[in-house]
């Protein structure tokens, strides 16, 4: 076999697309920018580079959709998965990974195989010749986002974005804070002690939404219309909807017992989650912010345990663009009006590590069964993948197209018999268990080997 794939996009989808292509036997070459043109986001020129939460997030496939997205790129032979479990840290039930170590893994793997080439350099224009994925991302470059609308003749679809802080763990006061998942999830006592709690009082969380509120933020510039997403909100914008948002979401206290105060219930807790392999950066779950610099320090400072804190980075917002997919692309992940370019990854509108590698994992299945003149069948809708590349080409509606996660609303509903009116403790396990039959048979059937 003589053709090769190309790939724009060195992120996780971009990396998942190169390996399942190269492991097929087909000749794969790079296109990452990075590190000759940099990102808002973006610190090193690896391969699969996480720039928001170190998180899959759940690892549960019985019981959840992302766990189960993570149970099919594993049964795939996922080099995501393959890294992320490589690089695990303890958090309960979710996979959280070292961030640096998992992408330098990721990176020497790609690189180290005969059939992948990385070309450093930025990709400017849409190719019309050979067979392309474009996996760029939410931060694709102004240039290649320009060309990509001339083509389609509609302005790419935005939305903002925010990441949260990470903090040395060295400047924590554990006085104050305790080591505890919520609930003593995880079966091992270092997943069960996966996260740090800094409890507050009433008076506390009080006096930290004032700040909140009060504090200095970057705004947006006149002209944008660009929303957020729900599912990576700024802490302060939740604030802004209600005072006690926040005690409802990344700031609740249940299933948490305060180890130097037993007897008092704290009112709110901040939870910190373990960054990198050596234990020495944890990050502030769920604390996305668009705070100011200065603001930021002023405010998180005012956390029980955090007085004295060094922060390794400071929160920032950033503007992400993703296409009108269910308008673009066809039902194989091709631009419609360029059927030799396939799109993958975050900038099709899925949202998240895992679902934006599983897109890219599905693009390069899809382009080498196409560079070998064979057609693949549908994924099944009843899989999380499936789910997925069902709900962006052509599943959603396109007037009102947002990122998704995955999740069981994606998938068809499970046949009258088996749902009936039971709770999602039996609706979730029938999906799941459904699911994987299902992508076992899909995988049997279009197993793809080395030709």
């Amino acid at each position: 076999m003589t053709e090769t794939l190309h790939i724009v996009g060195g992120g996780l989808a971009g990396s998942e697309a190169a390996w399942q292509a190269a492991e097929a036997g087909v000749d794969v070459v790079i296109h990452e920018m990075r590190p000759l043109v940099g990102t808002f986001a973006h610190k090193t020129g690896d391969l699969a580079e996480m720039v928001c939460s170190n998180s899959f997030r759940s690892d549960d496939s019985d019981n959840n959709a992302v766990g189960l997205l993570h149970w099919e790129m594993r049964q795939a032979g996922g080099l995501i998965m393959e890294m992320g479990d490589a690089h695990r840290l303890p958090a309960g039930g979710a996979l959280a990974v070292d961030r640096e170590g998992f992408s330098a893994a990721v990176t020497a793997r790609l690189r180290a195989h005969p059939r992948v080439r990385v070309e450093p350099g930025e990709i400017t224009e849409l190719p019309r010749d050979g067979h392309w994925i474009i996996a760029t991302g939410p931060l694709t470059s102004s240039a290649l986002g320009q060309a990509i609308a001339a083509e389609t003749g509609a302005e790419a679809l935005a939305f903002f974005d925010a990441i949260a802080p990470i903090v040395h763990a060295e400047t924590i006061d554990m006085s104050t804070v305790w080591a505890q998942s919520r609930y003593d999830k995880g079966e091992t006592e270092a997943e069960q002690k996966a996260y740090l709690n800094c409890p507050m009082t009433k008076a506390q969380y009080e006096d930290f939404i004032d700040a909140l509120l009060a504090a200095d933020k970057t705004e947006f510039h006149e002209g944008e219309t660009a929303g957020y997403f729900d599912g990576c909100l700024p802490i302060e914008v939740m604030a802004e909807r209600g005072r006690e948002t926040l005690r409802f979401g990344p700031m609740k206290p249940i299933g948490l017992t305060n180890a130097h105060r037993p007897d008092e219930k704290p009112y709110a807790v901040v939870q910190l989650r373990r960054d990198n392999q050596l234990g020495t950066l944890y990050n502030i779950v769920g604390f996305q912010t668009k705070m100011k610099y200065g603001a930021q320090t002023e405010v998180f400072k005012r956390i029980p345990g955090l007085e004295e804190a060094s922060f390794a980075r400071l929160g920032g917002i950033h503007r992400n663009t993703f296409l009108n997919s269910p308008t673009l692309l066809d039902a194989q992940m091709r631009l419609k009006t360029r059927p030799n370019i396939r799109f993958a990854g975050q900038i099709t509108g899925v949202e998240g590590y895992v679902e934006s590698a599983s897109m890219g994992l599905l693009a390069a299945r899809l382009a080498v069964a196409e560079i070998r003149g064979q057609s693949l069948p549908p994924v099944p809708p009843t899989t999380a993948i499936g789910a997925l590349v069902s709900h962006i080409t052509g599943g959603a509606e396109a007037k009102t197209f947002q990122p998704m996660n995955v999740n069981f609303g994606l998938f068809p509903p499970l046949p009258e018999a088996k749902s009936g009116r039971r709770g999602r403790k039996e609706r979730y396990p029938a999906y799941t268990a459904r699911a994987k039959a299902d992508w076992r048979a899909w995988l049997d059937a279009t197993a793809l080997a080395e030709a």
